[in-house]
């Protein structure tokens, strides 16, 4: 397939917490919006549809991966011609999960993939964990993977994805203050350590006692920021160039100079 470059926009903010109306009227104005800025994908915080905290509620609110929330999101796909990454809780197998889904341009589901490191009992009292280490599709020529928030926090899953040739990292979010170090320090460290481009999208708002800081970020694969938002609802848009990537590979690999006959036991 031929490479090219591929537009994101990172959405930083969300609707209404437990009202999936509300955030779908949301989503079809910021799908608008990103496709009128050039984009190809639009990406949204964790749980973008539904909120994060939502306790009992999660019940009510959590469906089977192609229920109703998923077609509406793919007519807004659909409609505005841009991908979409979104978050909701996905009910399979007697469980609930926190999943993350791509539907393409037309409409058409691409990934699903569920948090596999839950954080804390806020997680764990409503979620099941995944048991996939790496999801990936082809978007526009750029092969794309996911994680979900905590997930990126260990080294493991990120160099999972390195390995297996994942050049944009998706990670929707939903990280409360204090923890800034997640967003400017550990975030670049990881997009450059594992030398690809990095899209952590996190929530702005107030959720119950969850206050969320924000500070969305695409990272390139040297580790710079090519897009930060602040502390308030935010669309930005920047280039995922596969080219970049390859010219800081061609300058000095990490993977090729790893020793994994040294470590590889430490990973177990």
């Amino acid at each position: 397939m031929t490479r090219r470059t591929l537009r994101v926009a990172l959405d930083q903010g969300a609707g209404r917490s437990g009202d999936t109306a509300s955030s779908l009227t949301r989503l079809a104005g910021r799908a608008r919006a990103a496709a009128d800025a050039g984009a190809d994908l639009l990406i949204g915080p964790e749980m973008s549809m539904t909120g994060y905290a939502l306790g009992s509620d999660v019940a009510r609110l959590a469906e089977p991966a192609d229920g109703p929330l998923f077609e509406a999101v793919a007519r807004v796909a659909a409609d505005t011609g841009v991908a979409i990454v979104y978050g909701f809780p996905e009910r399979a197998d007697g469980r609930v999960y926190n999943a993350v889904r791509l539907v393409d341009g037309q409409g058409a589901d691409r990934a699903l993939y569920r948090k596999n490191h839950l954080f804390g009992d806020l997680d764990r009292d409503m979620y099941a964990p995944g048991d996939t280490a790496v999801v990936q599709t082809d978007l526009g020529g750029v092969r794309v993977g996911f994680l979900v928030c905590y997930d990126v926090e260990f080294p493991e899953a990120v160099r999972a994805h390195a390995l297996a040739g994942t050049e944009l990292l998706v990670v929707p979010t939903a990280l409360m203050q204090p923890n800034v170090l997640v967003p400017t320090l550990l975030v670049p460290a990881r997009a450059m350590e594992n030398q690809l481009h990095l899209a952590y999208v996190n929530r702005c708002d107030v959720e119950g006692d969850l206050d969320y800081m924000g500070l969305s970020t695409l990272v390139g694969p040297d580790g710079a920021e090519l897009l930060r938002a602040g502390p308030d609802e935010a669309l930005l848009v920047g280039d995922v160039d596969p080219a970049a990537a390859a010219d800081v590979l061609a300058e000095h690999s990490y993977l090729e100079d790893r020793r994994p006959d040294l470590y590889g036991s430490l990973a177990v």
